[in-house]
């Protein structure tokens, strides 16, 4: 198929196939590609934040691949290890998991438990 073409219709399969994300055709979906997350070495850093949560305090987990599968796998791992809520947060360039409470050591120890290295 040429650039200046748009699919209208197709009995093949592999043609029609959609993109989870922005929900086009293969063959003109434009999502950028996520990288494997075990593709490359990468160190999570954890902290503490109170500022702008009313002074709830948050552990945070910074610095994991841009990858939405493995980061709502993880944050759906240490919620479960924590026993609190939780989300995840794809906005700058690196992926960013929040923690309800003060749990810097049950983290640590998930993480060390699923290979995955940290500091802080």
């Amino acid at each position: 198929m040429s650039n200046d073409t748009r699919l209208v219709y197709s009995t093949d399969p592999k043609l029609n196939q959609r993109c989870p994300k922005c929900k086009e055709v293969q063959s003109e979906c434009v999502c950028q590609p996520e990288e494997e997350p075990k593709a490359r070495k990468f160190i999570a850093v954890l902290r503490i934040e109170k500022s702008g949560r009313n002074g709830k305090t948050v552990s945070v987990i910074d610095q994991l691949p841009k990858n939405e599968l493995f980061l709502r796998n993880l944050t759906t791992l240490l919620k479960k290890k924590c026993g609190s809520g939780g989300t995840y947060l794809m906005d700058g360039k690196e992926g960013v998991i929040e923690i309800q409470g003060d749990k810097r050591e049950i983290i640590r120890a998930a993480l060390q438990k699923e290979g995955i290295q940290s500091k802080g």
